[in-house]
């Protein structure tokens, strides 16, 4: 692997992810960030997902072809899902989703130096519909990932509101959360993410169940990948219909997020691990 003239450095990402996370937990707790800091926070993340996306680039594209394979898949996920938050933060108050977004891509971003993954047919890759696919349920999933950390964000929220979590008064926990705008602002930052997240994985579900041959080369095969894949959009889907017609909301919401988002990455990333680590099949 080789960037900006290095080689080896599939370790730089997280170095950095682990970098910009002791330089944000040394800010005095309560302290309220200034324009200047937060200018230099969003500077930081920008350079690291230049890096991640070029570290990431370079153990996709090889000089033997496309690889990928869950660690890819995980590390793009977070990738495009720290892109959002990037974009999002600058128009959006959602600076309290920071610590679980770095903290998500730090652990994903090595672990294409961990798993080589496998490698694609060049003829699939070529193939327009095939990138299309792939670049739309990759926006989707990461930006799905963004919505799932929200949910665990109001859930902690909601829990310590109730006094369900023992938070020892002025700590940086503590902090943390008077911080975060209130559950309804939050519920509907949430609400969103889903309304794009859930369009484009319908997208991504029904051009995958429709041009399967064109896609991958083969027919539609019901197998483990395609079955989680639509019980995720019908419990997605599920949900939206369930806020429109009786206003659903609360823990409610935020569990049918969770439990919709662990289906999605047991089709998407899951079923790359059983095969690759597990069965150790190509």
């Amino acid at each position: 692997m080789d960037i900006l003239g290095y080689s080896g450095s599939g370790w730089l990402p997280s170095a950095l992810y682990l970098l910009l996370l002791v330089f944000l937990s040394s800010r005095p707790k309560g302290k309220i960030e200034s324009p200047a800091f937060t200018g230099l926070v969003q500077a930081f993340i920008l350079l690291i997902l230049l890096v991640h996306g070029i570290v990431l680039h370079d153990s996709v594209f090889t000089p033997e072809g496309f690889v990928f394979g869950f660690a890819q898949d995980l590390s793009l996920i977070a990738w495009v899902g720290l892109a959002f938050y990037w974009f999002q933060s600058w128009f959006l108050p959602i600076s309290s989703l920071r610590w679980l977004v770095l903290c998500f891509a730090l652990i994903c971003s090595v672990l294409p130096a961990l798993f080589s993954g496998t490698l694609i047919s060049p003829k699939a890759v070529s193939d327009p519909w095939f990138k299309g696919h792939f670049i739309v349920a990759t926006i989707s999933v990461g930006l799905l990932s963004l919505a799932a950390m929200h949910a665990m964000l109001m859930s902690i929220q909601d829990r310590a509101l109730h006094r369900q979590l023992a938070i020892l008064p002025n700590s940086r926990i503590a902090h943390w959360l008077e911080d975060l705008p209130p559950l309804m602002t939050m519920e509907s930052l949430l609400f969103n993410l889903l309304y794009v997240g859930v369009a484009l994985l319908s997208l991504t579900v029904f051009s995958g169940l429709l041009f399967s041959q064109a896609l991958f080369g083969k027919p539609l095969v019901f197998d483990h990948k395609t079955i989680f894949a639509l019980i995720s959009w019908l419990l997605f889907s599920g949900l939206l219909i369930a806020r429109w017609r009786v206003g659903l909301r609360g823990r409610v919401a935020v569990r049918w997020v969770l439990s919709a988002y662990v289906v999605l990455l047991l089709a998407y990333v899951g079923s790359r691990f059983v095969l690759e680590v597990i069965l150790q099949r190509v």
